[in-house]
């Protein structure tokens, strides 16, 4: 019995801990990842190439590096401002400098060009025709509740930040 609610208590306390985030639906790496494998298994399944196989890998290449510069940008930042990526845990600032300056969502951004790379360099058109759905999943399942949130915990700054950076790109 002890055993019990020592545990109870302690999920208690865990989920009082977490209550200051987002509510995001999904951890977002996780959304992407999975959407890309569903691709990846459809082109195993169903193979559709739809473009030339140096034009699929150059333009996946472009793809993966811009990838990694923003995010590495963006996890600089965030790390400067002793935030933490998880967008489960609490947010303690808004961070404004390197690629939050031009978008407000740099991670996403950068796990969206990551996934594309992906779907070029496996020529998948199945990968790409999976994306807009992913987006509208992510725009609304955790970017919109983000903003919630961040509007809700910073205000009028935050506002301001919103007002003079675009939510993508």
């Amino acid at each position: 019995m002890v055993l019990i609610e020592h545990f109870l208590t302690e999920k208690i306390r865990m989920l009082e801990e977490t209550a200051d985030n987002p509510g995001v639906i999904a951890f977002p790496p996780a959304l992407f990842g999975g959407t890309i494998a569903i691709g990846l298994l459809l082109q195993l399944i169903f193979p559709v190439y739809f473009l030339p196989r140096l034009i699929a890998i150059a333009s996946g290449m472009i793809a993966l590096i811009s990838a990694a510069l923003i995010a590495g940008s963006a996890f600089r930042a965030m790390r400067r401002a002793q935030m933490a990526v998880n967008p489960a845990l609490p947010t303690t600032a808004i961070v404004i400098d390197e690629a939050f300056s031009f978008s407000r969502n740099p991670i996403y951004l950068s796990l969206t060009l990551l996934y594309v790379g992906i779907a070029l360099l496996f020529n998948t058109l199945w990968a790409l025709l999976l994306l807009l759905p992913l987006i509208v999943v992510v725009q609304n399942g955790v970017i919109k509740r983000e903003e919630r949130y961040l509007e809700q915990k910073f205000g009028d700054e935050y506002l301001r930040y919103k007002a003079s950076v675009r939510r993508w790109v």
